[in-house]
C-alpha cells in the first residue's frame, strides 16, 4: 500500500442535527420493517460473523461482519430496501391501511397492480433487487445501468424478468434518464437516492435497511459497537444505519466512519469543501467498486451524514482488493466470507488503518484501540464471479 491509498477527513461540522431528521428511523418503524421482511418467502437472517483471529491480529477487542452474500438468492443487501419501498407503494395504491402492510395482504390484490411498472437506475445490486421483488409481487420493472456495467450484472437482472439495458451515461446521468422515462411512460420511479421533491420512496428504501441492524442485535444481544465502518455511494445505506443506531438513546453512539472509492468521493469532497451543500463529482467515476461509483450524494443521506458521521475515508481500489482477500482467504480459524469489491472495502480500510504504520495518524484520529468493537457490513458477495476469482485467488499481491 502507498500513503495516498487512504485519505481521512475527521468531521468538524457541529453535531446539531434536527431530531426531526432522524424521526423516520425510530425503533417502532424498524420493528415494523423487520416484521414485513420476515413474511417474505424463504426469509432467513443473514449471518453475523465474528472474526476472532483477525480481531486479535489487528489488536482490537472484536470484529463483527454482517454477511449479505446470503440475502435470499440475490448476493446483496439491496432487496431489503427495494422490497419495503415497493410494498409501501402498493399498499398505498390499493388503499390498504398502514397496519395491513403485509406480504399476504398485498398478494391477495395482485390483479389490481400487475400492470404497474417500476423503473430504476442501478450499478447492479439495486436493479437486481427491484427485478426480484417485482417478479415476486407480480408486477413489472425496467432497469437502466450506467456505461461500464458488466455483462454478468446485466444478465443477472434480465434473468429475473426485468427489461434491462446498459446506457452510454454515467450513474448520475442514468438516474436522470430513468426519471425522464418514468415521467414519459407513467412508470413508478424507484430510486435509492433522493433530491428535492423526491424523498418519500428513497426514505422507504432507507427504512428497509434497518433490518440489517435489527438482525445484528438479535444475533448478538450484548453486542454494541464502538466503531461502525460504512461504505457509501450516494450515502443512503450509510445514513440509514447511522440514523437508526443513533436512535438508541440508552446506548453510547458509535463512531461512524464513511468509506468511499477515490474515484467517486462525493461525500468526502462535499465535507472537504465545507459549504454545507452536497457536491457532484463529474466524469466517469473510475473504480472497481461498481456499487459505490456515484457522483452525487442523496439529499436525505447528506443531511444526516454531514452532521452525524465522525470521519470520511477515501480508498484506492487496492484497499478493496485487500479486503476481498482477507475475507475470501481468511486467517486460519476465521470463517470465510465471499465479499465483492463494494462489500469488502470497509475491511480493507480497517486493516490498513489498524496495521499499516503509514496510517498510524488515522488510527489515532479514529481512536481504534484494544477496547474497540468494530461492526462492518459486507454488502455484497461475488456479484461478478470472474472478477472475484481473479482478485481473490488468481492475482494475489
Amino acid at each position: 500500500m502507498k500513503k495516498n491509498d487512504i485519505a481521512c477527513l475527521v468531521n468538524i461540522l457541529p453535531k446539531e442535527l434536527n431530531p426531526i431528521s432522524l424521526a423516520f428511523a425510530d425503533l417502532q418503524t424498524a420493528g415494523n420493517v423487520s416484521r414485513f421482511h420476515s413474511q417474505l418467502p424463504k426469509y432467513t437472517p443473514t449471518p453475523l460473523v465474528n472474526l476472532f483471529q483477525l480481531a486479535s491480529h489487528l489488536k482490537i477487542k472484536k470484529l463483527l461482519v454482517k454477511d449479505e452474500s446470503q440475502r435470499f438468492d440475490l448476493n446483496a443487501f439491496k432487496v431489503l430496501g427495494a422490497s419495503y419501498a415497493i410494498a409501501k407503494y402498493l399498499v398505498k395504491l390499493l388503499g390498504l391501511a398502514e397496519s395491513e402492510l403485509a406480504f399476504d395482504k398485498i398478494m391477495a390484490n395482485k390483479a389490481k397492480y400487475q400492470n404497474v411498472t417500476f423503473v430504476t437506475a442501478t450499478d447492479g445490486n439495486h436493479g437486481r433487487a427491484v427485478a426480484w421483488v417485482t417478479k415476486l409481487f407480480g408486477c413489472k420493472s425496467v432497469v437502466y445501468m450506467p456505461k461500464g456495467s458488466t455483462k454478468a450484472r446485466l444478465e443477472a437482472i434480465s434473468h429475473l424478468g426485468a427489461h434491462a439495458l446498459i446506457t452510454e451515461l454515467n450513474y448520475d446521468d442514468t438516474v436522470i434518464y430513468a426519471q425522464q422515462q418514468a415521467a414519459d411512460n407513467g412508470w413508478v420511479l424507484l430510486q435509492d437516492t433522493s433530491w428535492k421533491g423526491y424523498e418519500e420512496v428513497p426514505q422507504h428504501i432507507m427504512q428497509g435497511y434497518f433490518t440489517l441492524v435489527t438482525e445484528c442485535l438479535n444475533q448478538e444481544k450484548d453486542m454494541w459497537p464502538t466503531h461502525v465502518f460504512l461504505q457509501a455511494g450516494v450515502g443512503s445505506f450509510a445514513a440509514a444505519i447511522v440514523a437508526y443506531m443513533s436512535n438508541f438513546t440508552d446506548r453510547p453512539t458509535p463512531q461512524f466512519i464513511i468509506v468511499e472509492p477515490q474515484g467517486a468521493p462525493c461525500l468526502f469532497e462535499s465535507i472537504k469543501h465545507n459549504t454545507g451543500n452536497p457536491l457532484r463529482i463529474e466524469g466517469d467515476l473510475p473504480t472497481i467498486m461498481a456499487g459505490l461509483a456515484c457522483g452525487e450524494p442523496s439529499q436525505i443521506g447528506w443531511n444526516i451524514l454531514k452532521h452525524s458521521a465522525d470521519a470520511f475515508l477515501t480508498c484506492s481500489d487496492d484497499v478493496a482488493r485487500r479486503g476481498m482477500r482477507l475475507l475470501g482467504d481468511p486467517i486460519e480459524g476465521d470463517q470465510q466470507i465471499v465479499s465483492g469489491e463494494s462489500g469488502a472495502v470497509t475491511l480493507g480500510a480497517l486493516f490498513e488503518v489498524s496495521s499499516n504504520k503509514l496510517f498510524q495518524n488515522i488510527k489515532e484520529d479514529l481512536n481504534l484501540t484494544s477496547d474497540s468493537i468494530v461492526l462492518l457490513f459486507s454488502t455484497e458477495g461475488d456479484t461478478d464471479p470472474e472478477v472475484y476469482q481473479e482478485i481473490v485467488f488468481q492475482n494475489q499481491i
